[in-house]
Parts: structure tokens; C-alpha cells; sequence
């Protein structure tokens, strides 16, 4: 039998227009599963990004 191949995960790069349009929907307060769906990133990935840009994002800010 074969074995069954994991589906790779493959990283992007942050574009100054992702970083931007990151910062708009924390001002809006959009939630963050929405964001991930519309920018087709984790909300891991997008908490980290906000992290070290130093903006809030989800319920804790």
C-alpha cells in the first residue's frame, strides 16, 4: 500500500498591501476568522503578524 502524502503547507510573503490591508481590518475590529478567510492565511499567522507589528487584533487587545 501507498503512503498516504501530507499536504504541504506553503509560506507568503508579507506584502506592504497584506500589512496594510491587516492594519485597516483592526481598526474595523473585523473578526479574525474573517480576515483569515479573505487574505487565505492561518489565524495563527495573523495574530503573529499583528503581534510584531504591534497592532491589536481579535477580542484581546
Amino acid at each position: 500500500m501507498k503512503k498516504a502524502t501530507k499536504k504541504r503547507v506553503k509560506r507568503r510573503e508579507w506584502t506592504k498591501a497584506d500589512i496594510k490591508e491587516l492594519k485597516v481590518h483592526s481598526k474595523a475590529r473585523t473578526p479574525v476568522i474573517k480576515i483569515a478567510k479573505m487574505t487565505k492565511r492561518s489565524v495563527g499567522a495573523l495574530r503573529q503578524k499583528a503581534l510584531n507589528l504591534g497592532i491589536g487584533l481579535g477580542h484581546q487587545r
